[in-house]
């Protein structure tokens, strides 16, 4: 499957259950929110990695979140690279991670 990857540095130290945690309780009304949509993603960890999927809309994952460290290595799906939910996804992702961040902001280590 291709992939897309973005490395972050958060400059904190998450674990993938304190990631899961938090996306269990923000991503989805943040997307029903922003999209008028009903659709709830599916927040799992696997491999010691978060995923987002739907697998009843996407075959596999939509992101996929790596810790190392302070940096979160984002994977994303190419297949759905343009799709208008993934797009959603990556900007309530991006908002959340700077959240996360705080006051030392997220700082890109990796984009391509």
């Amino acid at each position: 499957m291709p992939i897309e990857m973005k490395i972050i540095n958060i400059h904190k130290t998450i674990t993938a259950e304190a990631l899961q945690k938090l996306l269990d309780k923000k991503l989805n009304p943040l997307f029903h929110q922003q999209k008028q949509s009903d659709i709830n993603f599916l927040i799992e960890i696997k491999d010691g990695a978060v995923e987002i999927s739907h697998p009843e809309l996407y075959e596999g994952f939509l992101f996929r979140i790596e810790i190392e460290g302070s940096e979160l290595h984002i994977t994303r799906s190419e297949h759905y690279v343009d799709d208008v939910n993934s797009l959603t996804l990556e900007s309530i992702l991006s908002t959340l991670f700077a959240e996360l961040a705080g006051e030392n902001g997220v700082t890109f280590v990796l984009e391509g």
